[in-house]
């Protein structure tokens, strides 16, 4: 099937949206999934005529199209607890503001209303982000967690997204949550708690990002089948797993990104440990039609060489479904 690649802003917004325009447009990108950080797309001004027509125009000038626009640095401050430097660093003045915590959780709730508008004005059905969890930080669950501590997590997501997702609907605008950790659902089991705790909504899907999967030991196409009609959008990062010399852990070991000393490194599309074929094949079983958006992430090579390589790579598995099915081209055989 012909499928829509478009290159994730998130990653290049140190350059201006029409230099990330021409650059995606040069090397053959369908699109740009583009991010509402940086000076890329402001979702405070949604309703501003002006500014919809100059961002839209953007696009038009470099043949591009956009299919989803994401927000996962102020989905983060959603429910997340505590609120703290980290989010002063993602979120802007505007949704910091005084930096009180729960402040700055209502004001991250407004601003993802805001995108599912944002959204709407540009022509898109799809927000992808983040929602944060009041709980991650007892992942491992030691000291000891009460049961009703985690559902207490659980439901606290839900008395804040629902409001968010009431807008989304009001928009006919879908969110994709990225499964990641950190987030409320980063793995199956907290996935499926996550939709249920959401009464699996229609606004409320994800966002199918393998490379996270991979770390954490999680079958990345298994989970396109599980949750074939919760898959709203698809975001290409690649994983390697280097557990070399039983020193190096999955969980970093609290070393910067490219060390070689981690056990994992996220890496260029193809050059990881990503069953890119057999996770199109997948995506391709379960009727997904949506784009598909290389996100650039890696430390060891530089970017303006990786984009297009990535492109490339991805697109040799656009290779067309079977004009006939397998089992009635072999009745006509016998």
């Amino acid at each position: 099937m012909a499928r829509n690649y478009t290159l994730f802003t998130g990653q290049w917004v140190d350059l201006p949206l029409e230099e990330v325009a021409r650059l995606a447009s040069g090397w053959g990108y369908d699109g740009l999934e583009i991010a509402v950080s940086g000076g890329h797309l402001d979702a405070w001004r949604w309703d501003d005529d002006d500014y919809i027509a100059e961002r839209l125009g953007i696009l038009e000038r470099y043949g591009l199209s956009v299919w989803a626009i994401s927000n996962h640095l102020t989905g983060q401050a959603v429910c997340d607890d505590p609120i703290d430097f980290r989010h002063q660093a993602i979120v802007g003045d505007r949704v910091w503001g005084d930096g009180d915590p729960e402040g700055v959780r209502q004001r991250a709730a407004e601003e993802l209303k805001n995108t599912a508008r944002l959204a709407r004005r540009l022509g898109v059905d799809t927000v992808v982000g983040f929602t944060g969890s009041s709980i991650w930080q007892y992942v491992t669950l030691f000291p000891p967690v009460p049961g009703h501590v985690i559902d207490a997590g659980y439901q606290d997501f839900a008395d804040r997204w629902n409001p968010i997702l009431d807008v989304f609907d009001e928009c006919g605008v879908r969110f994709a949550l990225e499964v990641h950790p950190t987030e409320i659902a980063y793995d199956y089991w907290s996935t499926v708690k996550t939709l249920e705790a959401v009464g699996h909504r229609e606004a409320f899907g994800l966002n199918w990002d393998p490379s996270h999967m991979m770390w954490q030991g999680i079958d990345p196409v298994a989970f396109i089948s599980d949750f074939a009609d919760r898959i709203y959008h698809v975001d290409c990062k690649d994983t390697r797993m280097r557990m070399g010399g039983g020193r190096n852990g999955v969980l970093g070991s609290h070393l910067p990104w490219g060390d070689p000393r981690r056990g994992w490194d996220f890496v260029s599309v193809g050059r990881g440990d990503v069953p890119w074929e057999d996770a199109f094949r997948s995506l391709a079983a379960v009727g997904y039609d949506g784009p598909i958006s290389i996100e650039w992430e890696d430390a060891g090579m530089d970017r303006l060489h990786g984009a297009p390589e990535a492109l490339a790579v991805l697109r040799k598995l656009d290779f067309p479904a079977p004009s006939a099915s397998f089992d009635a081209a072999f009745e006509q055989r016998r």
